[in-house]
């Protein structure tokens, strides 16, 4: 069962968090949706709102989910359901029903889906998206390490509109 949380409450490492202990991009409605695995990205404040941003490459199936809704979900799990991760970061949704395979129970906020198994979701709506261009990389490295394939992310900034906890 989760719980509304006021978001200046929480009390996490984004650093940990996000790199380190990973998190379910989802994004679709009641009919479809798709989820994936991400280590990249942040959390902030932006046009005077609390906001995420996350970063899914042109390839990955949850992109065109994402790019047709408003609304996609953060979902944080414990370290004991660590594989859950690992499945879902490996697996597309294009080949396989991975949500099931991976043994998650997609329920829904206001149609926005997540999973029942989380520790912890981030409900968000999108404000803006932008391909990432390789005229604006500053430091040409960045690009060179991270895009040999030139499959350069696409970015979305999303409105924190909900936080909710395990209790």
């Amino acid at each position: 069962m989760f719980q509304e949380m006021n978001i200046c409450s929480l009390n996490f490492n984004p650093f940990t968090k996000i790199s380190k202990e990973w998190m379910l991009i989802t994004a679709g409605n009641k009919k479809k949706c798709n989820t994936m695995t991400a280590s990249w990205g942040g959390v902030g404040v932006l046009w005077n709102k609390n906001v995420s941003f996350i970063f899914l490459r042109p390839q990955r199936y949850t992109l065109e989910f994402l790019e047709k809704g408003d609304f996609y979900s953060l979902c944080s799990f414990d370290e004991s359901q660590r594989e859950i991760l690992n499945y879902c970061g490996s697996h597309s949704g294009r080949d396989v029903d991975k949500i099931k395979e991976a043994g998650l129970t997609t329920v829904y906020d206001g149609g926005v889906p997540y999973f029942e198994e989380a520790r912890s979701v981030i409900i968000c709506r999108k404000l803006y998206g932008q391909n990432m261009e390789p005229s604006c990389f500053i430091d040409s490295s960045v690009e060179q390490k991270n895009y040999p394939n030139k499959d350069y992310h696409k970015m979305f900034v999303g409105e924190i509109v909900k936080v909710l906890e395990r209790t």
